[in-house]
């Protein structure tokens, strides 16, 4: 189980890295993945911004692992 992909906040970074390491993740653009969270958040009443520092304080750096 070592060499398995694993979620981790991405270099590429605008904020936190959580949408750059999402997209690292699942192998897509880190653009597309930041303009689809922004439309979710915006259509969500904002809430989105609650699920994004969940996600900061859930998944790992790269660099703590």
């Amino acid at each position: 189980m070592n060499g398995g992909k694993r979620l981790t906040l991405s270099d590429d970074r605008m904020l936190g890295g959580v949408c750059g390491g999402l997209a690292e993740y699942f192998g897509l653009d880190p653009t597309l993945v930041r303009i689809a969270y922004a439309l979710l958040t915006v259509c969500t009443a904002f809430s989105g911004t609650f699920i994004y520092i969940i996600l900061y304080w859930i998944i790992p750096s790269k660099y703590k692992l």
